[in-house]
């Protein structure tokens, strides 16, 4: 019993009790499972995204998402431009304080790279519903391949606190049926 300290200083050599062996056992064949359950669904349950990230500057990664609002601007709404790339292109996201700017608008059952990067601080990308999330780092052009497979409106949320008005820092994605 462990209530008491054992009577041989070698405890060691104690025998140990089957309740015990029972729930060594148990543990040891849980874990096992589960580690073969996370190789299973990395092979077979697409659990993990097709990311590339990249070093860049702020000014550079600007420069590129200034010339994708040029070339495909449809919009604007509240102020911020809506853009609707061609299916295959790269596609250009900022985050910085308290916004994700440009709005876009893609195209459903079409392949996009999306390029985010962050002009500031540490921020999260949350898209909601689909529940993909990347930490999105100043000087990291983090890279998606993205084929949305539902018409509607996506929310894009930073879920990194980024200060003061990290909970107002939303932003939308549309994906629209092919025109």
């Amino acid at each position: 019993m462990s209530i008491s300290p054992p009577q041989e200083q070698l405890w060691w050599n104690e025998p140990i009790p089957k309740s015990e062996l029972i729930w060594i056992t148990t543990a040891f064949l849980w874990g096992l499972v589960m580690f073969f359950a996370m190789i299973y669904w990395h092979i077979a349950g697409e659990q993990n995204l097709s990311n590339e990230a990249y070093r860049t500057t702020p000014e550079a990664f600007a420069a590129k998402t200034e010339a994708m609002i040029a070339k495909y601007k449809v919009r604007e709404e509240g102020g911020y431009p809506v853009v609707h790339p061609l299916p295959g292109e790269d596609v250009y996201l900022i985050g910085r304080l308290w916004q994700w700017w440009p709005i876009l608008e893609l195209e459903k059952d079409q392949t996009y790279r999306l390029h985010i990067s962050s002009m500031d601080y540490m921020h999260g990308f949350s898209l909601q519903p689909v529940n993909i999330n990347l930490q999105i780092l100043p000087g990291y052009d983090m890279v998606l391949t993205v084929t949305p497979d539902k018409t509607g409106e996506l929310g894009i949320v930073c879920n990194e606190f980024c200060g003061i008005g990290h909970h107002t820092m939303l932003g939308r994605l549309y994906v629209v049926d092919h025109p």
